[in-house]
């Protein structure tokens, strides 16, 4: 039986969320399946379904275009949660972070 974390890849979770913490925004696909989502230039291929499934993501008004890609911001939510995240990543010693990036 296959289990599935929350989180499953720390490391790019925790880049996604730094750049957006910096006003950085988030662009998805209106494809439900695609995973894979774009942060200030970078792809990331975890990060999208744990921000927006727990509600950490705001999306923005459409720009003009054929609706195919969305656009999104942090949340109040994710603010608060990104800020809070930051500071305990920050905490942890160093080869303990650089673990969490190897290993995901």
């Amino acid at each position: 039986m296959q289990t599935t974390t929350a989180i499953p890849d720390c490391g790019e979770f925790i880049d996604a969320i730094a750049l957006l913490r910096r006003g950085r925004l988030l662009v998805h696909s209106n494809d439900e399946a695609d995973e894979r989502c774009i942060v200030d230039g970078h792809l990331l291929y975890t990060a999208w379904r744990p921000l927006h499934d727990y509600g950490l993501l705001d999306e923005l008004p459409p720009e003009r275009g054929d609706g195919k890609l969305h656009t999104y911001r942090l949340s109040p939510r994710g603010r608060d949660f990104a800020e809070r995240a930051w500071a305990e990543w920050k905490r942890r010693p160093l080869l303990q972070r650089l673990a969490a990036r190897i290993t995901g």
